[in-house]
């Protein structure tokens, strides 16, 4: 590819990730919009039309890997393990 193929494909990027960042502004615009509307209903669910939609609250146990580092550093550093990956950014 030439330099300004190149170029051209970086700039496509850029405009592309832009509009996602617009449309996940709306996505999110309009998810907050309709969750506002179930807390003033005081509800988790509303059935619309063909549509049923639900905002609940989830639950979940996660480990908490800083406090075990902290507490037990010779363990954790015993079952850590390295790995190698790759980033891709434009500058």
């Amino acid at each position: 590819m030439s330099v300004n193929e190149l170029t051209s494909k970086v700039k496509e990027l850029k405009e592309l990730k832009l509009m996602a960042e617009e449309l996940a502004a709306e996505i999110t615009a309009i998810e907050d919009t309709l969750k506002a509307e179930m807390t003033a209903k005081e509800t988790d669910e509303i059935i619309t039309g063909e549509y049923k939609v639900r905002w609940t609250k989830v639950t979940s146990n996660r480990f908490d890997t800083t406090s075990f580092k902290k507490t037990h550093a010779d363990l954790y550093s015993q079952y850590t393990k390295t790995t190698e990956t790759r980033r891709f950014s434009i500058a």
